[in-house]
């Protein structure tokens, strides 16, 4: 009888649910007694854009020679009562991210990009800085449940209001910020203490339901002598009733962030158990828009994991009329850059990570309060480079429009697409590739 007690082994293998990190993340909890707390979106892999192809023109379509022939990229955001809609170039618009999160010098950088593209800016959940506002040409103002920095004077400010019920990696929860971020200039703006750990409401304090935001609509209406677009975002949780309510209490743009979408703090279980895909959320609002006859009466704008023009074609193609990028556009500051990898390292974690957006410390002066930190990021050189981003990512989107034969890009249609999985069909509502079934019709 052979002997094998000698022969190698392999050794056991681990269990799929119980992996390296799952049982780091209950080693660490059992030892702190606190929940993990990160910035970023979610790290699981879920269906995307990717999963989306965009099928062409050849016999059937004919695609518009691109350097002879145009195809349009400006839109109009706001347009159903305001008296001053937004005209953007580019339906490339830059997500709220707050001053507090960010430093000065980043917000203006934002503001300088996004001018120099003829698009949007927002301010994010911590009022309206001088630096944002006179860089910005069109700046969107966040009204939060923790009305930090709100005042009349800043709403007439701005060129257009965005009512946050909710954003994509925490629908249904508040933010944070910590209080190593919260500096003197921060904690004036909020009215908070300095150096406190802050999480901000979940909940807008004056309102519990549709019936009190149309009335909160109508008071920013009055506020801003009805010449303001009022946007309604909400985290994509339940988008088809989300955006019908929006809708109806008076909304001229609804915003809908996928689960995608980052965060500069919240707990991890929020960020990766919370919400639903941007893929899945970009179809149910488009059908109560179509549902309520609205469909680009008032407009629709996605956000959540945008990183390029082909993400972006796909998302109009399935009835958005712009889109929103936060993560990317700070990745275009320079942001986690690769870079300034040993820096990353001594802070326990990596370039590409973002889990470090919380913590103040940031190496690129992005993602942090410190003044010497702050100072590595020259606003107008990020600025450029976020305008060179926004130009890419247009061009790519017009290369892709052409191909389907678009002279605008707002002409992409669901008939474009196929998708390249069963789940993805199903969430995007197109086909399979290479077939007519799309599962559940």
């Amino acid at each position: 009888m052979a002997d094998y007690s000698d022969a190698p082994r392999t050794l056991p293998k681990k269990p799929w649910t119980f992996d390296d990190h799952t049982l780091s993340e209950i080693r660490r909890a059992a030892a702190t007694g606190i929940y993990d707390i990160r910035g970023g979106g979610s790290k699981r892999r879920l269906p995307h854009f990717d999963d989306l192809v965009l099928l062409g023109a050849s016999i059937s379509r004919y695609a518009l020679e691109g350097y002879r022939e145009k195809c349009g990229t400006d839109v109009i955001l706001g347009d159903r009562f305001a008296s001053k809609p937004l005209h953007l170039k580019i339906p490339i618009t830059i997500a709220g991210m707050s001053f507090g999160s960010l430093s000065a010098n980043a917000k203006e950088a934002l503001g300088r990009g996004a001018s120099a593209m003829g698009t949007s800016t927002t301010t994010g959940d911590g009022g309206m800085t001088p630096e944002e506002r006179g860089q910005s040409r069109h700046l969107v103002y966040q009204y939060l449940p923790s009305r930090y920095g709100m005042n009349p004077d800043d709403l007439r400010k701005a060129d257009a209001i965005e009512i946050v019920v909710g954003q994509g990696a925490k629908p249904g929860g508040g933010g944070m910020l910590l209080g190593q971020k919260i500096t003197d200039r921060v904690a004036g703006m909020r009215t908070l203490p300095v150096g406190v750990d802050q999480r901000s409401a979940c909940r807008h304090p004056d309102w519990t339901g549709p019936d009190d935001m149309e009335i909160k609509i109508q008071e920013l209406r009055e506020i801003t002598n009805w010449e303001k677009p009022i946007y309604v975002k909400v985290g994509a949780a339940r988008p088809y009733y989300d955006t019908a309510l929006s809708v109806k209490a008076g909304a001229d743009v609804v915003v809908v962030d996928g689960m995608q979408g980052g965060t500069a703090a919240t707990q991890d279980v929020f960020i990766e158990h919370v919400g639903i895909p941007t893929l899945a959320a970009v179809r149910e609002a488009v059908r109560a828009l179509t549902d309520l006859d609205m469909h680009r009466k008032v407009q629709l704008v996605v956000s959540g994991g945008i990183r390029n023009g082909a993400d972006v074609a796909k998302a109009l193609a399935m009835g958005a009329d712009a889109v929103a990028i936060g993560t990317a556009a700070l990745v275009a500051l320079g942001d986690n850059d690769p870079a300034l990898e040993a820096e990353y390292q001594k802070l326990g974690t990596t370039a590409g990570a973002y889990d470090d957006w919380h913590e103040g410390r940031d190496p690129a002066g992005i993602s942090t309060q410190d003044p010497e930190l702050a100072k590595r990021l020259d606003p107008v050189k990020a600025g450029h480079r976020l305008a060179n981003y926004l130009a890419v990512m247009t061009l790519e989107l017009q290369t892709l429009a052409r191909a389907n034969g678009k002279s605008h890009v707002r002409n992409l249609e669901p008939e474009d697409l196929a998708a390249l999985t069963v789940e993805a069909a199903a969430m995007a509502g197109v086909p399979l590739a290479g077939t007519s079934w799309i599962p559940g019709q």
